[in-house]
């Protein structure tokens, strides 16, 4: 039979009803097995990308900490502080490489970064064991690390340009190989330092951005301490939910729940307000003793900005001196969405107490509290028994790193990991354009902890 008369046969094939429905059902099953495939494949991608973006965003985090944590051991002035900025230094340089391995770029392009944060990585742990021994660092040791942060800056403005690239699609994953070359090796090209020997070690946790102040987020005791006043029902605990906003502007409130797990016991409210769309509504907290409030959150849009970051602090200062919150001073701030979020802090006899902590946050449009955050205050309020410093202040500031230049001095008291207080000389300074906090315990002159402060457009940072 030749091709011509196959192709007939064929044909008078297909005019029966029962072949061409056969057809038609293999034609829809191929594509809808190519369909499926299609889908697997993408998704596959999608998990990859996903996968390589994590260890990306990850890895960009540990660098900017390794660049945070270089310029604070540069300002240390105790052999012991400086061993445990290093030791953190050494942990982040590693965990940052780790993430760099992840990523779908060949070996060659890497070799440059991948160098530069094993050095980071071996220095500050040579240089760790050196002041563990109770040893300070030469000056050809801050000449490397100061060396070593330069080429961090840099890093961190490579990963930032080839991060924006991604984020706006001009760049793909699959392209890094070899776009991301130059990007990569820009940094660390010029390094040229002794290698040493890679030291496998267990990583452990690393230091956090701390969003809005030092010291915001510290460890609260079992008992409240802050917390006044006799039992409260549910109906007198709402007559606080009334004060707090006004009586005047509420419409409603309602009882939503009761908690009496924790040891801040509370009675949750919603709270509905007069000539106000129905789905703004707000939600507090009030404790069932003393009525005190723990937290709120409004939920409303505040579409512009008439107040500047003076007045606001004043308005919330206001609002927590008539709701028992006394003597307390605004810390540190975050503007964003015609928002602040300010830290007040508790001052006794000139001594800002940072663990009696309570967060407002302020709309710009017309001054309203439309949140609120008092759990470090409820936790730790009291009035202490401040003693005298042992030490005077000029004496603290022999303590100093003399690369520090020192811009103002206060007394303080900040919080620890367990649950204990310091009685401390808070300095703040500055050293090559970058601002500090340095802590002197005001009775055995011990350096006690130093933070990096980061002016932002939005408020000022704490790392």
């Amino acid at each position: 039979m030749s091709i011509r008369e196959k192709l007939l046969d064929f044909k008078r094939r297909l005019q029966d009803r029962k072949m061409y429905s056969i057809v038609i059902v293999v034609i829809a099953a191929v594509a809808i097995w190519g369909i499926t495939q299609y889908k697997k494949v993408a998704d596959l991608r999608q998990e990859l990308d996903n996968q390589y973006n994590r260890a990306f965003y990850d890895m960009i985090g540990y660098v900017n900490n390794v660049e945070t944590l270089l310029v604070k051991s540069m300002i240390t002035s105790t052999p012991e502080k400086t061993a445990s900025i290093l030791q953190e230094a050494w942990r982040q340089a590693n965990l940052a490489q780790t993430n760099l391995g992840q990523l779908p770029v060949s070996q060659p392009v890497l070799a440059n970064t991948s160098k530069f944060l094993t050095q980071v990585g071996d220095l500050a742990y040579s240089l760790n064991n050196q002041n563990l021994s109770g040893k300070p660092l030469k000056d050809d040791q801050y000449s490397m690390i100061e060396k070593l942060h330069g080429f961090a800056v840099s890093l961190n403005k490579s990963l930032n340009d080839l991060q924006n690239q991604l984020a706006s699609g001009r760049l793909k994953w699959g392209e890094l190989a070899n776009k991301g070359t130059k990007l990569f090796s820009k940094a660390s090209k010029n390094v040229q330092m002794q290698q040493f020997e890679t030291i496998d070690k267990t990583f452990q946790d690393y230091p956090t951005l701390i969003y809005d102040g030092p010291f915001s987020d510290h460890l609260t005791t079992a008992e409240p301490k802050g917390l006044t006043g006799d039992m409260m029902s549910a109906e007198q605990a709402k007559e606080s939910v009334i004060k707090i906003f006004g009586k005047d502007k509420v419409k409603s409130v309602e009882l939503t729940s009761k908690n009496d797990d924790d040891p801040l016991r509370t009675y949750s409210y919603s709270v509905t307000f007069n000539n106000t769309p129905d789905d703004q509504t707000a939600t507090i907290g009030i404790t069932q003793k003393g009525g005190h409030v723990l937290w709120m959150l409004y939920n409303r849009p505040v579409n512009e900005k008439n107040i500047e970051m003076d007045e606001a602090k004043e308005l919330g200062k206001k609002f927590l001196e008539e709701h028992g919150f006394k003597g307390m001073v605004d810390t540190y701030y975050l503007a964003e969405d015609n928002t602040a979020t300010i830290n007040y802090a508790y001052q006794q006899d000139n001594v800002t107490i940072y663990p009696d902590l309570v967060k407002l946050k302020i709309a710009l449009d017309n001054g309203d509290i439309i949140g609120i955050e008092s759990k470090g205050y409820l936790y730790s309020h009291r009035e202490r028994k401040i003693p005298e410093p042992k030490i005077t202040e000029e004496e603290a500031r022999t303590k100093i790193n003399p690369r520090m230049e020192i811009l103002s001095t206060g007394l303080a008291i900040i919080p620890t990991d367990y649950k204990s207080e310091l009685f401390v000389y808070e300095f703040k300074g500055k050293v090559n354009n970058n601002d500090f906090l340095v802590y002197i315990n005001a009775e055995t002159g011990k350096e006690e902890d130093v933070l990096m402060i980061v002016n932002t457009p939005n408020g000022i940072l704490t790392m």
